[in-house]
């Protein structure tokens, strides 16, 4: 019986999320608890039909033997009552199979990091929160590539891409897009005074098997060689990618392979992955009008969040809640954070 298969896996996963070794391994405990979760939805799910079910039947049985004309109302009324709940609850389970079977595939995502208002020390900023999400994901352990680093020479960043290859990494960083707001007094001030610099972030989910046909003539193709810091050439050959898709603007840049062909792959890829997400947009309301007006201009007044260096506060305005230890923070720390975040937007 599938309720039975369904209850002893339940009882396996449970002796498993009590094995502290098994907790252990991080990964582990969020597929297990993944898993369960799954679970014990269908559990809920068949044991309601069941109910339902068992409830139908006694109506039916009560239909065919009684002859007492309230006792035959009643039964009227239950079956009645009972049919309707069964096919509203079969109908949102067809419903909710046909979005997951609907639903892209994440495999990772891409980070798009570039310094926004504030020059020099908005360059600086953007850097930062580049090694942020990088240790961040590297604390989980999930694979990260830098596939793009536009650097200035005093180890700014004036624009940063990297991609993140796991699934869950969308589930906790897709709020971090946005404006990014830090308050500090840089290096070079030489009167103490507090300066306001912005970054921008954008998190870009990358889905399997993006089935978009791009047409030879819609492409614009260059190339160009891979550079340091500062934009220094760091090789001769012309191996890094830029595609343009001129229907759209959406541009993919990569510079992380060292073989043309294989950044020019990578770089259609982003692409594919750019188009699919502006339609599904779309699709769902949004116009890449009200994307950029997300995201922002970088103005200093278009913020998500605020890194307060003099006071150690980190403020998120969205869910106005505040943290301190920028230092820890800015070294990946962001568990906390990204915790308190999903917990406003109820997500599982």
């Amino acid at each position: 019986m599938k309720l039975e298969k369904l209850e002893k896996e339940k009882e396996d996963l449970f002796k498993k999320l009590g094995n502290p070794e098994f907790l252990s391994n991080k990964k582990n405990f969020e597929e297990a608890s993944r898993k369960l979760k799954k679970i014990e939805d269908e559990i809920s799910f068949l044991k309601t039909l069941a109910k339902t079910e068992k409830k139908i039947k006694e109506a039916e049985e009560i239909l065919a033997e009684a002859t007492d004309d309230d006792l035959l109302s009643l039964a009227e009324e239950d079956l009645k009552k009972n049919q309707e709940i069964k096919e509203k609850i079969l109908a949102e389970k067809t419903k909710k199979l046909e979005e997951n079977n609907n639903a892209p595939e994440i495999k990772g995502i891409i980070v798009e990091i570039r310094a926004g208002t504030g020059g020099g020390e908005a360059a600086l900023f953007a850097h930062d929160l580049f090694r942020m999400y990088n240790r961040y994901a590297e604390n989980k352990g999930w694979p990260v590539k830098i596939i793009n680093m536009n650097e200035t020479a005093l180890d700014g960043l004036k624009e940063g891409v990297m991609e993140i290859n796991d699934k869950e990494a969308f589930k906790d960083l897709k709020y971090e897009a946005g404006v990014h707001r830090v308050q500090r007094i840089p290096a070079t001030e030489k009167s103490g005074r507090i300066h306001t610099s912005t970054a921008t972030v954008a998190i870009l989910p990358q889905v399997k098997n993006i089935e978009i046909e791009i047409k030879k003539e819609d492409l614009e193709e260059t190339f160009f060689r891979s550079s340091g810091p500062g934009g220094q050439n760091v090789q001769k050959v012309e191996t890094a990618v830029r595609l343009i898709h001129k229907p759209t603007g959406i541009v993919a840049i990569c510079q992380s392979e060292r073989q043309q062909k294989q950044n020019r792959e990578k770089a259609l890829e982003f692409l594919k992955n750019k188009i699919f997400n502006q339609k599904q947009e779309e699709t769902t309301g949004k116009t890449e009008k009200e994307r950029r007006d997300q995201i922002g201009r970088a103005e200093r007044s278009e913020k998500i969040r605020t890194y307060n260096f003099p006071q150690d506060r980190i403020t998120d305005h969205r869910i106005k809640k505040s943290w301190h230890n920028i230092e820890q923070v800015l070294s990946g720390n962001l568990d906390e954070i990204i915790g308190d975040i999903k917990k406003e937007y109820h997500q599982e």
